[in-house]
């Protein structure tokens, strides 16, 4: 590319850097004698014999940077004039034709067509002491810019109108090399033809000589007649991209087979993720999901489908949905929904890196069912034993007590429910030892309830200090729990009249 800008600068002010060198030198080391008159410059003429070059003046070689110019072709000197002269033809008729220079009305090349031979002749004004300093500064420029362009580690090539590399820099070269690629040849980077004047960028995939794949971005500009192209590794960006991407299905898999649905949405609250549970659970259409919709389109149709609770309020609900997120990324929010159809929703939100939040929603219809049965088992079960006239406790395996009934609860002067700490079976058989005479059962007692062999049921007579008499009756019972029965009567069966039994 320096090549070119220099060609530029050369050509329309260094074509006569000679002349002005020599105004330079004249003032500054003759400053005392009159100014000359403008020296002759030396001409800049080149002589083509069949489109090739046969002869030139040692100005022409100047200008365009090339020691020798016997044996170019006409192509390759009208590509670095167009530069500078954009109009000057691809095919030369006979005859003269001139040419201004771009934004320098004073340059002009000629073209002096003779059958096979061809002259080809610029003109321009002497430059002044200020062009040529002007022209010493250019030079260090365009050094600069050389090297930086020769030095940098990504290819730069310039195509024409037809699609040619007509220039490369040595990264480009280097990229033809591994590729196995000519110069000259077609470009390794297979783009697409551009259809406007417009800059794109697209991503290219190179074939190496070793079997693997060099990837980069390339920017194309439209530059003069054709395009300037700048490409830029990313084999590290796709290798991140292929490992997301295999994480992601990785997940996907992991979760498809959860009876759990999950929903991720990203930084900008789009759904990045979900589970085939999702769809079962919120009986959302798999394309509407495919779709990425964002978080409050989510809820929007959950509501339409009544896949959750209607909120009394839902443009509030709405409004408060900011503080659902906050809660979710700090794992803070969680939530049991009684859908209308009975079925009961577990919704849970756990933060994820980048900004990202999951909902997690499960259906615990049959926990919430189990566990009300269970409690309703439970308090039929103590409903039961309430109406017992004995007294009635359970201990566990360890000890603890983990039942009894109001009676119990009455006569003992205890009650579980209300104690901070657990009770057990020492403290229990200390409460029922101070509250009748001396009895040696005690420690067997307690012995038999941390027992883990096996037992049979048992029992003993009790004197309360109030002059009352129990029975205790000590049984096993289911995990290695025991019962412990108080009774002071011994219960008799009562007769039936079967003269009153209606005949069937």
């Amino acid at each position: 590319m320096n090549e070119i800008v220099a060609i530029g600068v050369g050509i329309g002010a260094g074509l006569a850097v000679l002349a002005g060198a020599a105004i330079l030198s004249w003032y500054v080391f003759k400053p005392n004698k009159i100014a000359p008159s403008r020296p002759a410059l030396s001409p800049i003429a080149i002589l083509f014999k069949d489109q090739i070059v046969i002869d030139s003046t040692s100005a022409a070689s100047s200008v365009l940077e090339r020691p020798i110019l016997n044996g170019a072709s006409w192509a390759e000197i009208r590509s670095e004039l167009l530069v500078q002269f954009p109009d000057i033809p691809e095919k030369t008729q006979s005859g003269s034709s001139c040419f201004n220079a771009e934004n320098d009305p004073d340059t002009t090349l000629t073209l002096r067509v003779n059958d096979t031979t061809m002259r080809l002749e610029i003109k321009c004004q002497p430059i002044t002491a200020n062009q040529a300093f002007e022209y010493r500064r250019q030079q260090s420029r365009n050094q600069r810019l050389q090297a930086a362009i020769e030095t940098s580690p990504n290819p730069i090539w310039e195509m024409d109108g037809h699609g040619a590399v007509i220039w490369q820099n040595p990264a480009y070269e280097r990229i033809c090399a591994d590729t196995g690629n000519k110069l000259g040849a077609d470009c390794p980077f297979e783009l697409a033809p551009p259809t406007t004047n417009v800059p794109t960028s697209s991503r290219v995939s190179l074939p190496c000589k070793d079997g693997s794949r060099r990837w980069y971005e390339v920017s194309s500009k439209p530059y003069n007649y054709g395009w300037m192209h700048f490409a830029c590794s990313i084999d590290n960006l796709v290798e991140a991209e292929m490992a997301q991407r295999n994480f992601v299905q990785t997940l996907t898999k992991t979760f498809a087979h959860l009876p759990i649905g999950l929903a991720v949405f990203d930084r900008e609250r789009q759904l990045v993720l979900f589970n085939p549970a999702l769809v079962d659970l919120t009986h959302l259409p798999v394309d509407f999901l495919s779709s990425k919709p964002n978080l409050l389109s989510f809820f929007d149709h959950m509501r339409e489908n009544r896949m959750m609770p209607e909120p009394k309020n839902y443009p509030t609900w709405r409004e408060k949905l900011s503080n659902v997120i906050s809660a979710a990324r700090e794992d803070r929010y969680c939530e049991t929904w009684t859908l209308p159809s009975g079925l009961t929703y577990k919704i849970t939100g756990r933060p994820h890196p980048d900004g990202a939040v999951a909902f997690l929603i499960e259906d615990i219809s049959a926990e919430i069912s189990l566990t009300r049965r269970f409690r309703s088992e439970l308090e039929l079960t103590q409903s039961v034993i309430d109406c017992f006239g004995d007294s009635v406790a359970v201990f566990s395996r360890l000890g603890v007590l983990t039942f009894s009934n109001t009676t119990y609860r009455e006569q003992w002067k205890c009650d579980p429910d209300s104690a901070f700490a657990e009770i057990t079976i020492v403290d229990a058989t200390k409460d029922w030892q101070d509250a009748c005479h001396p009895c040696p059962i005690w420690p067997d007692l307690r012995d038999y309830v941390l027992t883990m062999r096996d037992r049979s049921a048992w029992s003993a007579d009790l004197r309360l200090k109030d002059g009352e008499t129990l029975t205790c009756y000590i049984e096993p019972v289911a995990a290695g729990a025991t019962m412990v029965r108080f009774s002071n009567r011994i219960a008799k069966p009562v007769a039936r009249d079967i003269s009153q039994t209606t005949a069937v």
